[in-house]
């Protein structure tokens, strides 16, 4: 590995029941990539960035995330999953929820530390969400509370970031200034993100990779008819309105 290495995977097999949901996945994501995974529901999206989280182990093949085994390095890794579960109407500030991403430094049953308060306060600035660090999460809008989902993986100051589906419940303009702030995070980090939206994602990402069991990616952003086709198995076109893009499916 060199050692701009950030995830290495390598003839990854899963299978769920005997049924292949990753298969012969191979996969280099380097210091500051920003790279975008599109496919199908069910293509194994989710299961893969499980995988380099350590949460599933291949039953073949090798994975390898800031050169250790993905369990060792999770410390080091910000996960946002693609829905958060929690009472809306549960009385937890952004503070407060942001602070939870100090866990693991903290450590079981200790209380948290002003030092964590510090990096709940930064992490916020850095999505800017501190003047809203006292309200009740569940009152902010969607992309209020994604940002803040976003600060809570931010404050163990990961070196890779990955992000499942994040905004699949905030409006488009919102989306704009979310994806200008993954690129401004990507100058500090690695980031690989989850999304359906492909259109969206060719414009703000670095590199591009199609994901339906098995994996299409040429270590760019450029992503052909042929490509979306054998990913999607039925005919997928771009078409351009303006600066962004938009999915179709033709007949078939």
């Amino acid at each position: 590995m060199s050692s701009t290495d950030i995830v290495r995977l390598e003839n990854v097999w899963v299978s769920y029941n005997g049924t292949p949901a990753l298969e012969d996945i191979n996969l280099g994501v380097d210091e500051h990539d920003f790279l975008g995974i599109i496919g199908p529901n069910g293509g194994g999206k989710s299961t893969l960035l499980k995988v380099i989280l350590g949460l599933i182990r291949p039953q073949r093949g090798m994975v390898t995330v800031l050169g250790n085994r993905p369990e060792r390095s999770r410390s080091r890794i910000g996960y946002v999953p693609q829905y958060s579960n929690y009472d809306h109407n549960f009385p937890v500030s952004v503070i407060e929820v942001v602070t939870m991403g100090r866990y693991g430094n903290a450590g079981l049953l200790k209380p948290y530390a002003r030092i964590d308060k510090q990096a709940a306060e930064k992490a916020l600035g850095r999505v800017g969400m501190l003047d809203h660090a006292g309200a009740q999460i569940g009152r902010l809008s969607g992309g209020q509370q994604q940002r803040a989902f976003i600060a809570r993986a931010l404050v163990s100051e990961p070196r890779l970031l990955l992000l499942d589906e994040p905004t699949a419940s905030v409006d488009s303009a919102t989306q704009t200034n979310f994806y200008e702030l993954l690129a401004k995070l990507k100058k500090e980090m690695a980031i690989i993100m989850v999304s359906h939206d492909i259109g969206a994602i060719s414009v703000f990402v670095d590199k591009i990779a199609c994901l339906n069991v098995q994996l299409y990616y040429h270590g760019s952003r450029e992503i052909t008819p042929e490509i979306l086709e054998a990913t999607y198995k039925c005919p997928v076109q771009l078409i351009a309105h303006g600066e962004v893009p938009h999915r179709v499916l033709r007949e078939h």
